[in-house]
Formats: structure tokens, C-alpha cells, sequence
């Protein structure tokens, strides 16, 4: 089965590019913007062989799982630009919960680009971006998710939809969320909508309301995971009353926030 987009992605001007295997699709669509390309692209494959996560860690996805990413340019600042992210787990989960169809699998997001079956990671969600000559900004946006296998040893457990119990491939989820990135992009609107994402987004927040902790390289930060501000960042609530904002960091949840802490 090929990878092809969903109506509306078509509807849109979306164009496509799939690989039998590539590196790394976020690698493949910057290096085509540096060459010109404006998009809006998708870059596909069902085998990526070296692709990242954040704080460049390796996300390495076996034939059968699907990598892909997409290609926009826009003309905002790049901390607007940032929060296209929460537009992209809302996008995923969408999609997922289409192909799933009725099977009894609960979705949530993980700040601040996870998102979760249950309490195993399925997908994760990596943007880049380079400012073009004229200013404005290339931002590639990678999702991947674990269709057929799960990585093993990682610091958040990870399942995959095969162990899920569910017979999707990585071509009917790629359609979908082709489909569902135009809806949760428009919403965005280049950051206009942030505040539409971002209540759509809290509504399926993993950990809301829960103990967390934070770790932002050597510091760790625990509290009650309160909310996120208008910027995406996640606001904690620690014991002693005060509010404290998170930019960037690893989140553990409940027993595992308790334990990590120290």
C-alpha cells in the first residue's frame, strides 16, 4: 500500500514525497527548504534509520513504523512558531482515534510533545526550524509513531499499535492525520488560535491536576501540574503555594515523579 494524502490535505495544496527508507524525515524536508522548497510538504518513509527526538536523542523507527513530517513556511517569531506543536499532538491523537475506530484504546497528550496509549508513549513530536532569506521561518514539524514496534530501555515505557492489539498500518494513519494536520493547523492559524489549541489540548492532558516532576538537566522541579500558560508552558503548583513555569524538560507522573525526585 502506498502512502497517499487525505482529501483535505489534497484540497489544501499538501503535496507528498515518500521514501522506501530515508535517515531522518525532519533531515529530508529542511534540507529541501535550505534548497527552496516552501511547502507546505509531507515527508514519509516506514523506515527511518537515523532519526532524533529531543535533546537529540535517537528516534529510530523499524519497517513498518511510520515517520513523517511536514514542511511549513510561516511568518512568525519562533517562539510562535513553537506551539505549532500542541497543534501537532492534538493532529495525532485526532488521527489515531479515527483508524482505531471503537477499539477501547484512551489516547492522551504528554507535555510537551508525547503522545500516550494508556501510559506508554506511542508517538513523539520533534519541531525545527531555520529562518529563510526574507525572515520568515522553514519549520519542520516530525511525528512518529510506533505502528508495528516499540523501542525497549527508554526513560518513559513505549508501546506500539500492533501491541495494542490494532491492525493499522502506517499508510491509513498517515492519510488520516494528513487530513487531521489541515484541521488543527487552520485552528492555529500562525499562532492566532493558540488559545483554541490550547484549551483543546488541556482537555486531553496526561497528568492534569497530578503530581509531576520536572527534569530540566541537573534541576528537578516537582509539584502539581496546574496548567499551561499562553506561550505552552507548563505551570506547576508546588507545595509551599508557588507558581512555577517550565519551558522545557522530561515529565514523570505520580509513583515515578516521587520516585525520580532527588
Amino acid at each position: 500500500m502506498a502512502f497517499t494524502l487525505g482529501p483535505r490535505a489534497t484540497s489544501a495544496g499538501y503535496r507528498l514525497e515518500s521514501f522506501d527508507q530515508t535517515g531522518s524525515t525532519n533531515s529530508e524536508a529542511m534540507v529541501r527548504a535550505r534548497a527552496g522548497e516552501r511547502g507546505p510538504m509531507w515527508f514519509v518513509t516506514t523506515e527511518q534509520t537515523a532519526g532524533r527526538g529531543r535533546r537529540q536523542r535517537p528516534w529510530i523507527a523499524p519497517r513498518g513504523n511510520l515517520a513523517s513530517s511536514v514542511l511549513e513556511t510561516i511568518d512568525v517569531a519562533p517562539a510562535v512558531a513553537a506551539t505549532l506543536g500542541f497543534a501537532a499532538g492534538l493532529a495525532l491523537e485526532a488521527a489515531l482515534r479515527a483508524v482505531a475506530g471503537s477499539a477501547s484504546v484512551g489516547f492522551s497528550l504528554k507535555w510537551p510533545n508525547d503522545v500516550l496509549a494508556g501510559e506508554a508513549k506511542l508517538s513523539g513530536i520533534l519541531l525545527e526550524a531555520e529562518t529563510l532569506p526574507g525572515g520568515s521561518l522553514a519549520v519542520v514539524v516530525g511525528m512518529g509513531t510506533n505502528i508495528v514496534a516499540a523501542p525497549e530501555g527508554t526513560p518513559t515505557p513505549a508501546t506500539s499499535l500492533a501491541a495494542l492489539g490494532l491492525k493499522i498500518g502506517a499508510e491509513q494513519l498517515f492519510t488520516a492525520l494528513s487530513d487531521s494536520w489541515v484541521e488543527c493547523r487552520g485552528i492555529w492559524d500562525n499562532g492566532k488560535g493558540f488559545g483554541e489549541i490550547r484549551r483543546r489540548w488541556l482537555v486531553l492532558a496526561a497528568g492534569l491536576g497530578q503530581a509531576v516532576s520536572v527534569h530540566t538537566g541537573q534541576t528537578v522541579v516537582s509539584g502539581i501540574f496546574d496548567t499551561l500558560d499562553d506561550t505552552g508552558c507548563m505551570i506547576l503548583r508546588t507545595s509551599i503555594g508557588d507558581r512555577v513555569s517550565i519551558s522545557a524538560g522530561d515529565v514523570h507522573f505520580g509513583a515515578a515523579a516521587t520516585a525520580r525526585v532527588g
